[in-house]
């Protein structure tokens, strides 16, 4: 996907944020040099290269990027784009299966030396929830590509989601292997679903038919205890020398592929129905919720002004002795809360009497054209 820069309008700027992570292994200085000549402005480090624009555009290349230095990115900006690439050595996810999930030009994977990147794009030309600047979105995302490197594949079941959300699958294509756990997401996955904004509705669908994660701590030590021994010592070895990034997720890989991910049977149009059927009937429950909700409002409203007319009624001249009070002190909130008083006594007092004691109200004040205009707002006359 290029970046490219599009016209908002006069005196509207434009914002893009770019942030890049370099996780298994930091630059060296002859990176450091090569990625400060893309920009003077960026904020460089070994692990990190984050850069801001209002005007003009990054002289970079993403993609490239990604494929020579870095193993994530976050992308966003103010017409309302949104994308995420990351990275992952190839000998731990391979092309084929990445493939079988991003179908799209939302989802799409391919392969760079012995990595597989992954980029994802979401499009709101509204841009209704932009919100200036991307900090924290990139830190709360990357926990995700641990998990896709240890087998967890609900990140690329999400990518497929997306793909059926932008109508980039066909209604009759069926849904690839369905990931156990889709339905209880991690806090990683859950900022990757909100940043990408998928369909909340769509999603819980899709979850609905996917087995509950079942491996407990038990099943793991069962499966460790029937390691060889010289596995055992060299996954131990690995660890402690910490020369491989990816061994503990080595480990959790091979404990996951003893559970095969079962093959989808659902198609996207079904999905798509689904979603929009959930979608409908939340909605209805919502208004009914909400209609529920004013009703108990309005009876509670409803009530405690029956309590508040009594005790006005139960006061009687000294009601209007109150206002009087309040309408001396010349503030605007009295006067407020005068005028709130005087409707009440309009509720409970004789109309005859309510209107004459008004009108020597009026004519004693008419000199206080700010208590007058209440009144007249408050139609009391």
């Amino acid at each position: 996907m290029s970046h490219t820069r599009r016209s908002k309008g006069a005196g509207v700027s434009e914002y893009q944020y770019y942030e890049f992570v370099a996780i298994d292994r930091p630059l060296d200085g002859r990176q450091l040099d090569q990625v400060r000549a893309l920009s003077t402005r960026a904020h460089i480090t070994p692990s990190s290269f984050v850069n801001t624009y209002q005007w003009g555009n990054f002289r970079g290349d993403p993609r490239a990027l990604m494929a020579r230095y870095y193993d994530a990115f976050i992308y966003l900006a103010n017409w309302g784009t949104r994308q995420v690439m990351l990275r992952v050595p190839a000998r731990l996810l391979d092309l084929a299966t990445a493939q079988r999930y991003c179908v799209g030009d939302v989802a799409s994977a391919w392969r760079s030396g012995e990595h597989v990147i992954i980029d994802l794009v979401s499009e709101d030309e509204s841009g209704g929830d932009f919100e200036w600047g991307g900090e924290g979105w990139l830190a709360s995302i990357i926990p995700s590509r641990a998990e896709l490197v240890a087998r967890d594949l609900r990140l690329l079941y999400v990518a497929w989601l997306l793909c059926v959300q932008a109508d980039e699958v066909p209604d009759e294509a069926t849904e690839p292997p369905v990931p156990s756990g889709l339905a209880t997401l991690t806090g990683s996955l859950e900022s990757l679903v909100e940043f990408l904004r998928i369909d909340a509705d769509l999603l819980a669908v899709a979850g609905a038919g996917a087995t509950p994660e079942v491996r407990s701590d038990a099943d793991m030590a069962s499966w460790i205890a029937n390691l060889p021994g010289p596995e055992k010592d060299a996954v131990l070895l690995a660890l402690i020398r910490g020369d491989d990034v990816h061994a503990r997720a080595g480990l959790l890989r091979r404990f996951r592929g003893e559970t095969p991910t079962p093959e989808g049977c659902r198609t996207a149009g079904a999905l798509r129905d689904a979603a929009d059927a959930r979608r409908v009937e939340r909605e209805r429950v919502e208004e009914q919720r909400r209609q529920q909700a004013a009703a108990e409002r309005e009876q509670r409203q409803a009530a405690a002004r029956e309590q508040r007319l009594a005790a006005v009624a139960a006061e009687g001249d000294r009601a209007w002795g109150r206002v009087s009070s309040l309408i001396a002190t010349k503030k605007p909130a009295e006067y407020d809360r005068a005028v709130a008083l005087l409707d009440d006594l309009q509720a409970v007092a004789a109309a005859d009497d309510f209107g004459r004691r008004l009108g020597e109200l009026r004519h004693t004040h008419r000199n206080k054209p700010s208590l007058i205009e209440r009144l007249d707002r408050a139609r009391l006359r």
